[in-house]
């Protein structure tokens, strides 16, 4: 099954302690050939951009960067691995590093919203 993410919202159900991203944080995925993009915002997040690869079983490698609302720029570096679900909805099983700040690692859900 190849997956795609042109036009999809996600949303996080789950989230490590560190991470600056919740339930309210809208992901708006766009993607041409196998790059992805997204902006984002929403929760703790003022705004946010991703920028990332697409592997043929549909995994992602990504970068991203944020500005929160504290103001601090934070960076990271993300891998994402999608499940699809009964519905037909996609479900993203992620693990992240901060490349800024206290460089700490955390896992995160997202579904199609």
């Amino acid at each position: 099954m190849k997956f795609h993410y042109h036009n999809k919202k996600f949303r996080p159900i789950s989230g490590s302690p560190n991470s600056e991203t919740t339930q309210e944080t809208i992901f708006v995925y766009q993607q041409e050939q196998n790059v992805l993009t997204s902006e984002y915002s929403g929760g703790e997040i003022l705004k946010g951009h991703l920028i990332g690869l697409v592997n043929d079983d549909g995994s992602i490698e990504m970068c991203y960067h944020q500005v929160n609302l504290s103001g601090e720029l934070m960076t990271g570096i993300c891998f994402s691995k999608p499940e699809l679900l009964p519905n037909g909805k996609i479900r993203l099983h992620e693990r992240w590093k901060w490349t800024s700040g206290d460089f700490s690692e955390g896992e995160s859900v997202l579904e199609e919203d």
